[in-house]
């Protein structure tokens, strides 16, 4: 359980510190006005990365150089601290020279938005990101490969686009490197997916009464056993196009509703309630590898949905699971049974108010 935050020169609070609920904790207030942030700080603590930028630099406050983010999880207390070229770490007063030896310490997270229609609506990248930010906090060699990957396919796509002539030797060797991990990405994600498909089934099936049949495969971006192979073979393809022609960067994810493509034949309702149970599954595949669940940030998502969707989602959530909301108005929670804590933020600046969820 993440007990609190403290923030200093975070998005827009030049100082911030709230207490955390241990099930629930609602941040309301109009747009624009911090609440995001807050969530977002929570997840950069436990996770070292936002939803919502992957440029360092526009965490920081304007006008400041660096930012921090404290909280204390399960006893531990945790800091980050950042400027826009570098980072760093501690727990319990000690510094933590790898990411990876503080993120293996640390909390797992599952954030939801109404972006998450993306994983219907939006491109291929949108589900990929969806596999990486979970596959990442179960599978310890995951983020090593996945930034050894990016780094490599775009070197490569550097020297198919840099000379009138490409340059293949170069491409090649780049092409050996990103094959190592692309083996271990590929691995991953398909194991993944097979946690996550009876999850987003059931999910489904209850968020639907029973009405509807959701099914997820996947789909990888190269077919052949060694990449480097499949690429050479592709030599004209990349040739034409000046940019690399398979590997996990192509991977997808493909969804049907009652056996059609989801992406295409699924109205808006439809299409919510299967982004609701891929990232309702997202916390059970993380619940059972870490064996408690995860913090869920749910950002201005229960105004979103009907009453029943609303109902169904909270009660398919894991037992246990502390809450950390985001919402404009309270309307939604008075048909709700929550406990827990209310905060009211307007510019940048957290207050708390007379009554807990309860008493709303």
């Amino acid at each position: 359980m993440l007990t609190d935050l403290l923030l200093r020169d975070f998005r827009c609070f030049a100082e911030c510190r709230v207490v955390l609920h241990p099930e629930t904790t609602i941040f309301i207030g109009r747009n624009a006005q911090g609440k995001t942030s807050l969530m977002e700080a929570a997840c950069v603590l436990l996770r070292l990365q936002s939803p919502r930028t992957s440029q360092r630099g526009e965490m920081i406050r304007l006008g400041a150089t660096t930012m921090l983010v404290e909280g204390t999880l399960g006893g531990k207390r945790l800091r980050c601290a950042q400027s826009a070229t570098a980072r760093r770490l501690a727990m319990d007063g000690a510094v933590c020279g790898k990411s990876g030896d503080y993120l293996s310490s640390s909390g797992l997270v599952v954030w939801m938005d109404h972006r998450d229609m993306n994983l219907l609506r939006g491109g291929a990248e949108h589900r990929r990101r969806y596999l990486d930010f979970a596959a990442s906090q179960i599978f310890p060699d995951y983020l090593k490969a996945l930034r050894g990957y990016d780094r490599a396919v775009r070197g490569r796509n550097h020297v198919l686009k840099r000379d009138a002539v490409i340059q293949w030797r170069q491409a090649d060797a780049f092409a050996r490197v990103m094959d190592d991990f692309a083996q271990v990405l590929r691995s991953r994600r398909a194991d993944l997916i097979e946690s996550l498909k009876p999850h987003v089934a059931s999910v489904h099936h209850d968020l639907s009464t029973g009405a509807e049949r959701v099914e997820m495969a996947y789909t990888p971006g190269f077919s052949g056993e060694n990449l480097a192979e499949e690429l050479a073979a592709r030599r004209d393809e990349e040739a034409r196009n000046r940019q690399t022609a398979a590997g996990p960067h192509r991977d997808d994810v493909t969804l049907a509703l009652n056996g059609l493509d989801a992406s295409t034949y699924a109205s808006e309702g439809q299409q919510r309630s299967v982004a609701l149970a891929m990232k309702v599954a997202q916390a059970r595949v993380l619940e059972a590898a870490a064996g408690k669940p995860p913090l869920l940030l749910l950002d201005d998502v229960f105004g979103e949905l009907d009453a029943h969707r609303r109902r169904a989602l909270l009660s398919l959530l894991p037992a246990g699971t502390q809450k950390i909301i985001t919402t404009t108005t309270l309307d939604w929670a008075r048909d709700e049974v929550l406990v827990g804590t209310v905060y009211q933020v307007e510019g940048a600046t957290v207050s708390p108010t007379a009554a807990d969820v309860a008493g709303v």
